[in-house]
């Protein structure tokens, strides 16, 4: 038995072909979209990043007792206990939030791991005398992080020095290595199509009629104040990046192909929520409401044991059914307190798993769905205390 999860950053479902996006260049996800299985009601569970991976590792919500932080002492991580019933567990990752504080320890929960550094304000490269290049960058983002973002891309010039490229070659490595071996989780992920939308020209080539001349590929986390020609230019730069994700999904397929992993590889394709490209008048995440562009994701899976290919599934599955996944599929028992469901009958038959569902950011909306409604509950006060965190693990986003 081996896994694969393909894990992409703030995919967004809208722009994929799969799901009826017609203007981005995405032929590698309707490639899978027609091996395996399409979901069409997945949802995401705690945001944004660290707590929906805590949610990946423990398949309990994070959102209702705590924010940003590390595994609990208490946690009970799947890539742990897939390694502990001994199934190799590897991680391959250019996001660099698994190595700062407030993310630290996830990575260690696997058998080995392979961190890829320099994507967006990884502290990464010093380059004390380098000037900003004349960007709009530096006048809609704030923080340290921007200058250490041009001192990483100095390193970058070309497409294989990128963060996203050196991810799946490691992966391709690990995969040529050892497609003939048995028992192995592979969990690659890459921070992209996360902003900044920093991509090679050859894929912003065709989007080239919606962009303009200034450089500017990293929107702001507010309402929208820019013009409609500005919208269309950061939404053509993200979807350069979805486009380049596309190909490098591609190359993983290639060698699922050449290596016949069809036949006895549980495969997944997921993200850990959307973004907001000026819809609802929005940039971003977190401080607006959770509409469906960031709360409705893409989700695929291939099953080997139901070979089921090319069909859609309508059931409401959400972040913390696929821990549940890998433990079923590799034969682990799950632990009590996961609240996750495993998906193997739902990507059969789609065999329901749950009435509803809950997603939000710890301190912000609280939202319930039963796939076609969504109840959003907002914060009772405008400062919304008290407010209770629960840990035993006091860090929080670099600090």
């Amino acid at each position: 038995m081996k896994a694969i999860m393909v894990m992409f950053d703030s995919l967004n479902r809208r722009m994929l072909s799969p799901y009826g996006c017609d203007w981005v260049f995405t032929p590698n996800f309707e490639r899978l979209a027609n091996r395996g299985v399409t979901f069409d009601t997945s949802y995401v569970g705690s945001m944004p990043c660290m707590p929906a991976r805590r949610e990946l590792h423990t398949g309990r919500y994070n959102f209702l007792h705590r924010s940003w932080g590390p595994l609990e002492p208490f946690d009970d991580s799947a890539p742990r206990l897939l390694h502990q019933a001994g199934i190799r567990t590897h991680l391959i990752s250019d996001h660099y939030h698994y190595w700062e504080e407030g993310g630290c320890n996830y990575h260690t929960r696997y058998s080995s791991w392979d961190i890829i550094r320099g994507q967006e304000g990884d502290p990464w490269r010093s380059e004390l005398g380098l000037p900003l290049p004349d960007s709009r960058n530096n006048e809609l983002r704030s923080g340290p992080w921007i200058a250490q973002d041009w001192a990483n891309r100095a390193y970058m010039s070309r497409e294989e020095d990128q963060p996203q490229p050196t991810t799946f070659r490691h992966g391709e490595e690990f995969l040529r290595a050892n497609h003939d071996q048995d028992n192995w989780f592979l969990h690659l992920e890459t921070f992209d199509p996360h902003e900044p939308y920093f991509s090679p020209e050859r894929f912003q080539d065709l989007y080239r009629d919606y962009l303009q001349d200034r450089h500017w590929d990293w929107p702001p986390y507010r309402q929208v104040q820019e013009t409609v020609e500005d919208v269309r230019h950061m939404r053509a730069m993200s979807a350069a990046l979805h486009t380049m994700c596309d190909f490098y999904l591609g190359r993983v397929l290639d060698l699922m192909d050449q290596y016949n992993l069809w036949e006895n590889t549980l495969l997944i394709v997921n993200t850990d929520h959307g973004f907001l490209l000026g819809e609802h008048d929005w940039w971003a995440k977190c401080c607006q409401p959770f509409y469906n562009e960031v709360a409705h994701t893409p989700l695929f899976i291939w099953d080997p044991r139901s070979g089921v290919q090319g069909e859609r599934r309508q059931s409401l599955v959400q972040t913390i059914d696929l821990p549940a996944t890998l433990l079923e599929y590799f034969g682990v028992e799950r632990p009590p307190d996961m609240q996750g469901v495993p998906l193997r009958a739902t990507v059969a038959e789609d065999r329901p798993v749950r009435e509803a569902g809950l997603y939000g950011l710890f301190g912000a909306h609280v939202n319930c769905t039963d796939g076609r409604y969504t109840y959003m509950r907002a914060n009772a006060t405008p400062d919304n205390k008290p407010l209770y965190e629960y840990t035993l693990m006091p860090t929080h986003m670099r600090e």
